[in-house]
């Protein structure tokens, strides 16, 4: 793919706190890795430095200079949407990187999470450092995010008006679905997907199913368990109820974990060990980097132990323990997950 000056930019509505600083940004339309000509016409009527990230204010004057040229080179679509969130009321900011750099303030870190739930990037694909530093923790409520500080504040007012101000989290992350609803995913209970989640078309979510953010699936999936900050799943597999995929932000190591194609892993099962394409890992077993396990032959013949980090490339296994001494077993598979096409062919 050919370099372009600009990695992205995005139109958004910013929420601020009271002392005017943004702690949040919507932005419906981002684009990822314009063309050349757009890029020139962003930084030209943006004025912005060679190389630099920055969040603008859209006041009157910008928007006319946007608008007109954005009407002249023929992005209409682009315009349209400029002049929606410039007549709104509401406070209009323009965010422009020219470099997938780290994350050095709130709208920045807005727009790449928004760049992954809208499938314009994939899970690791972005530069991500200093997310945690940047964002603040926000109350979620019906009436938006709120800046904590501010909340009791909020509460009284909307109880002197005979409301309840209805607090549904306390995050640096929202739910994804307030910002984003990617085509053909069904998710049972929203608020257990984060925006910044990686959704593939044919994925179903259930109401146990929780996927984080740099995370997701790349295609068909059925999701009953957990997809931990940067896991991968891949298409056509199957997260039983309650499992666990082991992510890397707090303690543990580096190894990304992710999941191959054709895979299940049971209810109640979990991994530590990047799973190739076509494994199985039986309920109830959780399989860690440093599980010791008895590789089976096709006949069931004892061949070698090792530790599971040694298996993690091979495909079509099963991970089992043995009923009777309770040792981790590895046997090779023959056939691979089938998902139920009828549940996801239709999201």
């Amino acid at each position: 793919m050919s370099k372009t000056p600009l990695h992205s930019f995005a139109f958004g509505l910013a929420t601020t706190n009271s002392s005017g600083e943004i702690i949040e940004v919507y932005y419906p339309g981002p684009v990822m890795q314009p063309n050349a000509d757009l890029s020139t016409l962003i930084i030209n009527a943006c004025k912005v430095q060679p190389g630099s990230n920055c969040t603008l204010t859209i006041d009157a004057d910008l928007q006319i200079e946007l608008d007109s040229a954005l009407q002249r080179s023929g992005h209409g679509t682009l315009a349209e949407q400029l002049r929606t969130l410039s007549n709104s009321g509401r406070h209009a900011v323009i965010c422009i990187l020219s470099q997938d750099s780290a994350l050095t303030s709130i709208p920045e870190a807005y727009l790449k999470l928004h760049l992954l739930s809208h499938r314009l990037a994939k899970p690791h694909s972005l530069n991500l450092q200093g997310i945690f530093g940047v964002l603040r923790n926000l109350a979620w409520t019906n009436q938006g995010a709120i800046d904590l500080p501010e909340l009791p504040t909020r509460q009284l007012q909307a109880r002197l008006r005979g409301e309840v101000l209805e607090v549904m989290s306390v995050d640096k992350f929202p739910k994804m679905t307030s910002y984003v609803v990617p085509s053909g995913v069904r998710i049972a209970h929203t608020a257990r997907v984060r925006l910044g989640a990686y959704l593939g078309s044919g994925t179903t979510v259930m109401h146990e199913g929780f996927v984080n953010f740099n995370a997701g699936t790349l295609g068909t999936a059925m999701i009953e368990g957990r997809i931990s900050a940067g896991v991968v799943v891949g298409e056509n597999s199957d997260l039983g109820g309650g499992c666990s995929t082991m992510g890397t932000l707090s303690g543990g190591g580096t190894e990304i974990i992710s999941v191959g194609k054709n895979c299940l892993i049971g209810a109640n099962a979990g991994i530590g060990i990047p799973l190739a394409d076509g494994c199985i890992v039986e309920a109830g077993l959780y399989v860690t980097a440093g599980t010791k396990v008895k590789v089976l032959d096709a006949t069931g013949a004892l061949t070698n132990t090792v530790k599971a980090r040694d298996l993690a490339k091979t495909t079509h296994l099963l991970f089992r323990r043995n009923s009777l001494d309770g040792a981790v077993e590895c046997v090779p598979l023959k056939r691979t997950v089938d998902l139920n096409t009828d549940l996801h062919s239709h999201n």
